[in-house]
């Protein structure tokens, strides 16, 4: 069983740079901390290493207990990099905690999948998709991973970019995601246009694709509000969809996000 640390700041906050330190915070008098605290043990065991436990005496830590707080235990917190990430009250059984683990725990390859990402931000397109497939072969199921290869390949490669983005599931990339899949099958159109209603916006439409398939994205987004503004339905709302996922892709603080957000809402209403 371990001991109940000593030093918070340096046995929780400064070690969770280098290692996620789950923290359980109890008490002697505390009957369901107690049927809590052998569930963590063995699953700190079962972790080998990927996260640490720290446990947390709220009687004798108060000013900790005030800090973070604490007003019903057990209270489970996981940091990373000095942060909660996640939390949970009361004893779960282990079959939940496992589960909110796989939800919670960072990737160990978090530090590599920050530096693509800067790549990919910085135009070092190659490096950064070369470092993300590596990541990718190790740890196949990283979805922050898999959506920001899917970003860099979507205008290159659209059918291979859906792949990656088919059964993302966490809430922070489902929006990115599924602007990518909007990409994705407006692009597949360019090459199957005898699938678009023959109607009068037909060829503005098809050319709002291609300025966004060249990652045009001020003159994709004027051709596509046209398109609202003179067909809103055309291609099941086509366009709307288009614009949304466009504003999504490059970030609502995004200059282009600013600039054509105004002119999109009067086209639609």
């Amino acid at each position: 069983m371990p001991n109940d640390i000593k030093d918070f700041p340096a046995e929780v906050v400064n070690r969770s740079f280098s290692v996620p330190v789950l923290v359980d915070f109890w008490a002697e008098w505390c009957a369901p901390c107690k049927a809590l605290g052998p569930v963590l043990e063995r699953l700190s065991v079962k972790a080998n290493g990927r996260w640490i436990l720290a446990k947390v005496n709220t009687e004798i830590m108060q000013d900790v207990a005030v800090q973070y707080k604490i007003s019903s235990i057990p209270n489970v917190k996981l940091f990373v990099d000095g942060n909660i990430v996640g939390e949970f009250v009361g004893a779960l059984p282990e079959y939940q905690i496992e589960r909110w683990l796989e939800q919670v725990l960072p990737s160990k390859f978090r530090k590599e999948v920050e530096k693509a990402a800067d790549l990919l931000a910085r135009g070092g397109t190659e490096e950064g998709k070369n470092l993300l497939e590596e990541i990718l072969k190790s740890e196949p199921e990283n979805q922050q991973a898999r959506v920001l290869l899917a970003s860099a390949l979507i205008f290159s490669e659209p059918e291979k970019a859906i792949v990656f983005v088919t059964d993302i599931s966490d809430a922070r990339y489902l929006e990115l995601a599924e602007s990518i899949r909007v990409f994705g099958r407006l692009f597949l159109l360019l090459s199957h246009p005898d699938q678009l209603p023959e109607k009068q916006t037909k060829q503005q439409y098809l050319k709002a694709i291609e300025d966004l398939h060249s990652q045009r994205f001020e003159s994709a987004l004027e051709k596509f509000i046209d398109v609202i503004r003179n067909e809103r339905y055309y291609n099941d709302d086509g366009s709307r969809k288009a614009c949304v996922a466009i504003f999504k892709f490059l970030g609502e603080e995004h200059e282009t996000t600013l600039k054509y957000r105004r002119d999109f809402g009067s086209a639609l209403y």
